[in-house]
């Protein structure tokens, strides 16, 4: 059977996406690839058409990843330094991104299992997370700063979500929020 054309590079981008999902929720290594294919609804024996190996299925998810938290970032309607701040703050670090991992950024749910993956695949990360130190740094106008505000958001993730308590949840994000706002400012304020 002869599909469309672009068939196949529309069902890898499904595949990609249904996976990364199912990855942020549950962990990539911990998901096998007849996992992941079902998520996509698809034959386990599928997955050798799109990807040729596991690790390649990581590393189109970590492309795709970075891919979209750079185009939210480049989305952010603000030009002003201040505003800028504010939206990702209270974009990023928000009660539905701590209880809905699969919609949210893929380094609170990976990074780990990145940093226990090859070579290859940590260059790659790498090289994606640079990228968005790049954004960052333009906005933010320092990139000891830019290093600053992606950990600490990503860690303030990491540690929401580590809590049952779901106010005490709101209580991290919002403290973290708070500040970094004021010391997000009283930086700008001194330069």
């Amino acid at each position: 059977m002869r599909y469309k054309e672009g068939y196949k590079i529309q069902k890898r981008q499904e595949l990609i996406a249904i996976s990364g999902k199912l990855a942020k929720k549950q962990g990539f290594y911990a998901t096998g690839i007849d996992r992941f294919m079902k998520a996509a609804g698809v034959t386990s024996g599928s997955f050798y058409k799109h990807f040729s190996s596991k690790n390649d299925l990581f590393k189109a998810l970590i492309e795709t990843e970075s891919e979209r938290s750079i185009r939210m970032w480049w989305n952010n309607p603000h030009d002003n330094v201040e505003d800028w701040i504010d939206y990702e703050l209270d974009r990023y670090l928000s009660l539905s991104h701590v209880e809905q991992p699969e919609n949210g950024c893929f380094l609170p749910s990976l990074a780990n299992e990145i940093a226990q993956s090859d070579r290859e695949i940590r260059i790659l990360h790498q090289n994606e997370l640079l990228r968005g130190h790049a954004l960052f740094s333009k906005n933010l106008g320092s990139e000891e700063k830019a290093w600053a505000m992606m950990s600490q958001l990503v860690g303030v993730i990491l540690i929401a979500r580590s809590i049952e308590d779901e106010n005490l949840r709101i209580k991290i994000l919002e403290s973290n929020k708070h500040m970094m706002k004021q010391s997000l400012k009283s930086i700008q304020a001194n330069n």
